[in-house]
C-alpha cells in the first residue's frame, strides 16, 4: 500500500513513542507504555484516546506484550480510534529488528525495562530465544538489574556506603520493597526505576561487577544460542543506551561484534515502512 499518512509506535512497558507522518510533515508524541499482557482494555483505550486527531491510512504498532491473544484488545482500541486505518500490531522485537537492520541480517537486541533478542533477516525474525519475563529471564534488563540491586542491598552484598546512599535516595525499607514487588502492580517498572542509582554509582567496583555479570548472562543465555559469531549485535532500549560503555566492555571480553546502540527506534521504523510502501 502506497500510503502517505503513516502512524508508527514503539512501545515498551514504561513509555511509548508515536510518530505520525503526513507526506513530508511529521509529528511526535510520547505516552505511557502499552503492554497488552499487563494492561486492561480500558487502560489501553485511555492512552489511545489521548492521541491527537491524526488521520492515518496505516498504523504500525510495535510493542512489549504484543502477542496473541493479548494484542487483540490493543488492535481493537486502535481501530476504534482510527476507523479509516489499516492496523498492524507486532512485537517490539520485530520493530527493533527492522529499525536496527532493515532488510539485512544480524542479531537485534532490546535492553530496556525488559530484554529480548532475535536473529533477523529480510525484515523478519528468523530465530528467537524466549525472554520469559523478569522472574524467569529478562537477563540484563532494567527490571532484573533493579531486582539484583535491591537484593544485594538488603542481603548485605554491597558496601555500607552504597547501602546508606541507596536508603537515603529512595527511602525504601525491606517491607516497602516487598510491598512494591509483591503487592502492587507493575513490579517490573518499579524495579527498573531503581537503575539510575546504578548509573550514578557506576564507578564503584561492586556496581561494575553487577552490571558486567548481568550483561554477560544476557549474552550467554540468549545471544550465544544463535551460534552466529560472524554477525553484528545491535541494541535498542534505555539500559543499552545508559550503560553502553559497560556493555561494549563485556562484548569485547567475550569476543563478540557489537554495533550501534539506537536511543529511539521509531524514526527508523518509519523509514523502513516508507521504503517498503
Amino acid at each position: 500500500m502506497n500510503a502517505q499518512r503513516i502512524l508508527v509506535c514503539d512501545s515498551g512497558s514504561t513509555k511509548a513513542d508515536w510518530l505520525y507522518a503526513d507526506g513530508d510533515n511529521e509529528e511526535a508524541v510520547r505516552t505511557d507504555g502499552i503492554n497488552p499482557v499487563r494492561d486492561s482494555g480500558e487502560s489501553i483505550s485511555g492512552i489511545v484516546a489521548s492521541l491527537p486527531d491524526w488521520v492515518p491510512e496505516c498504523i504500525f504498532f510495535y510493542g512489549a506484550g504484543c502477542i496473541e491473544p493479548y494484542s487483540a484488545s490493543l488492535r481493537k482500541a486502535l481501530q476504534e480510534r482510527f476507523p479509516q486505518a489499516v492496523v498492524s500490531v507486532e512485537s517490539d522485537l520485530l520493530g527493533a529488528a527492522r529499525a536496527l537492520f532493515g532488510h539485512k541480517e544480524g542479531i537485534a537486541c532490546i535492553l530496556g525495562t525488559g530484554s529480548n533478542s532475535c536473529l533477523c533477516k529480510g525484515g523478519q525474525i528468523t530465530a528467537n530465544v524466549p525472554p520469559m519475563g523478569y522472574i524467569l529471564g529478562d537477563e540484563g534488563s532494567g527490571a532484573v538489574l533493579g531486582r539484583q540491586l535491591v537484593s544485594d542491598i538488603v542481603k548485605g552484598q554491597l558496601s555500607q556506603e552504597l547501602k546508606d546512599a541507596f536508603m537515603e535516595e529512595y527511602q525504601l525499607t525491606p517491607a516497602l520493597i516487598v510491598e512494591n514487588v509483591y503487592r502492587k502492580p507493575a513490579a517490573n517498572r518499579f524495579l527498573a526505576s531503581l537503575c539510575p542509582f546504578l548509573s550514578k554509582y557506576r564507578d564503584y567496583y561492586e556496581v561494575q561487577l553487577l552490571l558486567a555479570t548481568e550483561f554477560e548472562r544476557f549474552l550467554r543465555r540468549n545471544v550465544l544460542l544463535y551460534n552466529r559469531p560472524d554477525l553484528e549485535i545491535r541494541y535498542v532500549g534505555s539500559i543499552s543506551v545508559h550503560f553502553e560503555h559497560e556493555l561494549r566492555n563485556v562484548h569485547a571480553k567475550m569476543g563478540l561484534k557489537m554495533g550501534e546502540v539506537l536511543a529511539s527506534p521509531v524514526k527508523r521504523m518509519m523509514i523502513f515502512h516508507h521504503k517498503s510502501a
